[in-house]
């Protein structure tokens, strides 16, 4: 397919959207599963949001176990949670993607630091405050999917991505579970850990 200068798709929402995903048994599943986001453009305005799942295969929501989703923009984040996550492949059958709970947050505080080496997003709210960090970042990659290799199976996704060597969630300051591990993304072994920035989804032209 011959490469245009303007994609001829809607983009749906655009922002950042890095994640970590957490495993105490390298061989075994995720036991952290968490996804931030700042989304800059979307149809239901601006916000943040960060998912988490410290017990993703209980249905089970905050406080009895760590699953609970911080945003200050609840339309926004059902519209995406709906649309995109639930679709994801690590976060597809969880249950407790489903039974987490909604917290209000009001505030969220970034810390890029020296991005080789550090970055944290720390939101806090309802009482909670979860910081997220990552360490020892790779170089930037570009990323440019289509609608059959996305993780929704339904849009087109570019990005930059850089992998985390080390990661950690703190909810209250307490640590949850798990350990960056290693994953195949996109014919690339890389970490469970990473940022992503000026990510994009768009639904392709012949799906409008």
């Amino acid at each position: 397919m011959t490469r245009v200068s303007i994609n001829p798709g809607r983009v749906d929402w655009s922002g950042e959207n890095p994640g970590i995903y957490l495993k105490t048994d390298p061989e075994g599943e995720y036991d952290t599963l968490a996804l931030f986001f700042r989304v800059v453009l979307s149809p239901f305005g601006r916000g943040h949001a960060a998912i988490v799942l410290g017990a993703p295969d209980e249905a089970q929501g905050w406080p009895e176990v760590p699953n609970l989703i911080m945003t200050d923009n609840q339309r926004m984040m059902r519209w995406i949670v709906d649309g995109w996550v639930t679709r994801m492949p690590t976060f597809v059958g969880k249950a407790g993607l489903g039974a987490m709970t909604w917290l209000d947050c009001d505030s969220v505080e970034k810390r890029p630091g020296n991005l080789k080496t550090r970055y944290s997003e720390t939101l806090r709210g309802s009482g909670v405050t979860l910081e997220m960090i990552w360490r020892d970042m790779g170089p930037p990659l570009p990323v440019e999917v289509t609608k059959e290799n996305s993780a929704t199976k339904a849009h087109e996704m570019y990005s930059v991505f850089l992998e985390a060597k080390e990661a950690q969630i703190l909810l209250n300051g307490t640590a949850l579970p798990g350990q960056v591990a290693s994953r195949q993304f996109f014919g690339r072994t890389m970490s469970t850990a990473f940022l992503a920035f000026s990510e994009t989804w768009v639904t392709p032209a012949e799906d409008l």
